[in-house]
């Protein structure tokens, strides 16, 4: 498994059959479903969720986004079992099985390389990854959406930020100083930096929503 990956659901349930039960899923599921939804209204298409965790947030998601075809992913093989189970469970038609994208390899996995994953790719979704990882593993998220996203396409980042090179909130300073004690690669991302990256794949940041707990969500699009 990456060095980056952080395992979720550990403090919730566990069902018999594998799926897992993040709290943090019923915290923010809603807030984060509306900032988004109005940008997937009408869409149809394949929607790829990177670092999907338990699974939990893909199928709310697909349950409201019926024409959108959902692609589920995480190197988590618990996670990888969670999802598969939450998928099952859902009986939802547009979620497919979950894929191992790697965002430190520039194809992100093998199925969207070889064309039998996703490849009308309107929107990404990636919440809650990019400041538990090293900074190579979000140049690899921008890299591949710039490769993979079609002609006005979005995708959606959702998690803690700073501002201007400020934290927004003392408990995301006091949060990015004990990531950055478990792991010096790790912290809480500015914007600034985030819309560098944005930048040499094409987009361009639209839309900055303040959320619950002090996070932000950041919609790009195809510049």
């Amino acid at each position: 498994m990456a060095e980056y990956v952080v395992e979720f659901g550990k403090d919730g349930r566990v069902e018999p059959d594998g799926r897992l039960d993040a709290p943090a899923f019923h915290r923010n599921h809603e807030p984060i479903w509306a900032a988004i939804e109005k940008h997937l209204a009408g869409l149809s298409g394949d929607a790829v969720e990177v670092g999907s965790g338990t699974g939990q947030h893909v199928v709310y998601f697909a349950r409201h986004s019926p024409g959108l075809v959902w692609w589920p992913s995480d190197l988590n093989l618990r996670h990888v079992k969670s999802i598969e189970a939450w998928r099952v469970h859902s009986g939802l038609p547009n979620v497919r099985r979950p894929l191992r994208i790697d965002l430190l390899d520039p194809d992100w996995c093998a199925e969207m390389k070889d064309g039998q994953g996703p490849h009308d790719v309107a929107i990404v979704f990636c919440a809650n990854v990019i400041h538990i990882a090293p900074w190579r593993v979000a140049e690899g998220l921008f890299a591949g959406v710039g490769r993979y996203l079609r002609s006005g396409g979005k995708l959606f980042l959702y998690g803690p930020f700073k501002r201007d090179g400020k934290h927004t909130a003392l408990s995301n300073a006091v949060f990015d100083t004990s990531l950055r004690e478990g792991n010096p690669e790790w912290g809480v991302r500015d914007v600034a930096d985030v819309e560098g990256l944005a930048t040499g794949a094409g987009l361009a940041l639209i839309e900055t929503t303040e959320m619950p707990a002090n996070n932000l969500t950041l919609v790009f699009a195809r510049a």
